[in-house]
């Protein structure tokens, strides 16, 4: 079976997790990635560890676990972009690609010559997407960002912790995530209109703008009524119950979206004679007297165990599920079900299988596919160099010797 993007070709000029989980999406999905690294130093994330992968011997690499989540599918060839015959091999691998993406602070390609503008009448298919912090117009747009910046600057932060707490940031890198993301669909928006026109097109995705789309539910709350969203910790802003909730050995979470549902719960609980008082009764009601709905609630649900609460409420099909660790994420049995860890040879640590977060989409006919483990720095130059430009050995050993690769 093909893969959907199979047969495209993407430079790769991205570094750090925007940029590379965006061009790792699209391996996935079949395209042929070239990454394009700094030579001697590479991708930042190399060096963001501990922790580092181990060998089948327990000792650690210098492959950096950061580095592997978003650059598998990837062949790495390291070039000098500040130098005009490493400018010169770009603009040869270009000939025979379809997407750029890059996400260099706003400018900085085109301090060497290889911005859209300077690109696109020489390679008018070419699709370019860039990935900045703040776009590529507007006061900010000069401005480095950073996951956390963007956190703070995007309105995250202020939902996010507890009410009384300071404000909180994701867990997770998500503003660069959700950055990719974007990149992603709109290179694949791009990839249709090239395909059906032969042209290409520029793609400017900026992170404080996917954070303000991905606001939500919270940003619609704002713009309907003026007043900023207060922290709600575990809570939900429009439903109640719909909220971590004590039990009498831990905590669960419970998620009543309808008011069928919450008297399904009144009467698993024996509380049906909360539905008897009007701060009960519909979801709205709940949310006004959220407060004192919670604090009753907490004290029926602090009766049972998690374990007790979580197999009745299932059975009346109630939302409910544990506060999992990551160990007991990836030992769950629908995740491992799922097929959600991937496993891939790689050099460095020998007949041990290099564990990986699988893709998540899943496509009958036009899966997935995983051809390349995380390569390591200017692993596949020499390779590139010979198929995709005709270079012989004596070519590459001076752009070697003048370090230009």
């Amino acid at each position: 079976m093909n893969s959907p993007l199979k047969g495209l070709r993407v430079l790769d000029l991205t570094r750090v997790l925007a940029g590379p989980y965006c061009t790792q999406m699209l391996g996935d999905l079949g395209a042929e990635i070239i990454k394009v690294e700094r030579p001697g130093a590479g991708d930042d994330t190399r060096g963001f560890a501990p922790p580092y992968l181990k060998d089948d011997n327990g000792n650690e690499t210098d492959l950096s676990a950061y580095y592997c989540g978003a650059n598998r599918n990837k062949r790495s060839i390291t070039i000098n972009l500040s130098e005009k015959e490493g400018q010169d091999i770009i603009r040869k691998l270009l000939k025979n690609s379809d997407i750029l993406v890059e996400n260099f602070k706003t400018g900085t390609l085109a301090k060497y010559g290889l911005s859209y503008d300077d690109l696109k009448n020489e390679f008018p298919r070419l699709i370019f997407c860039s990935i900045t912090g703040f776009g590529q117009t507007g006061p900010y747009a000069s401005r480095p960002g950073y996951d956390g910046l963007i956190q703070a600057m995007g309105g995250v932060m202020a939902l996010t912790g507890e009410p009384n707490g300071e404000p909180m940031k994701v867990g997770v890198p998500i503003g660069d995530l959700m950055a990719g993301m974007f990149a992603s669909v709109g290179v694949l928006a791009a990839v249709r209109h090239q395909t059906e026109t032969g042209k290409g097109q520029f793609i400017d995705i900026g992170m404080l703008d996917t954070h303000v789309a991905w606001l939500a539910n919270q940003g619609m709350n704002y713009l309907s009524t003026d007043e900023n969203p207060e922290r709600l910790g575990n809570q939900h802003p429009n439903i109640v119950p719909y909220q971590v909730m004590p039990t009498s050995d831990g905590y669960i979470v419970l998620s009543i979206g309808n008011d069928p549902t919450f008297e399904r719960f009144c009467e698993l609980a024996g509380e049906t004679k909360l539905l008897e008082d009007d701060r009960f009764k519909t979801n709205a009601s709940r949310v006004s007297n959220r407060e004192h709905v919670t604090k009753v609630l907490n004290e029926v649900t602090k009766r049972k165990t998690s374990n007790e609460w979580l197999s009745e409420l299932e059975k009346a099909k109630i939302g409910c599920g544990p506060i999992n660790n990551l160990s007991d994420v990836f030992n769950d049995p629908h995740v491992i079900s799922r097929k959600m860890v991937m496993e891939m040879e790689h050099s460095k640590i020998g007949e041990k299988p290099l564990k990986l977060i699988s893709n998540p989409i899943k496509m009958n006919v036009t899966p997935v596919s995983y051809r390349y483990a995380p390569p390591l720095l200017g692993e596949h130059t020499n390779e590139i160099l010979k198929t995709e430009l005709n270079l012989n050995e004596d070519q590459i050993k001076s752009l070697k010797d003048k370090n230009i690769i």
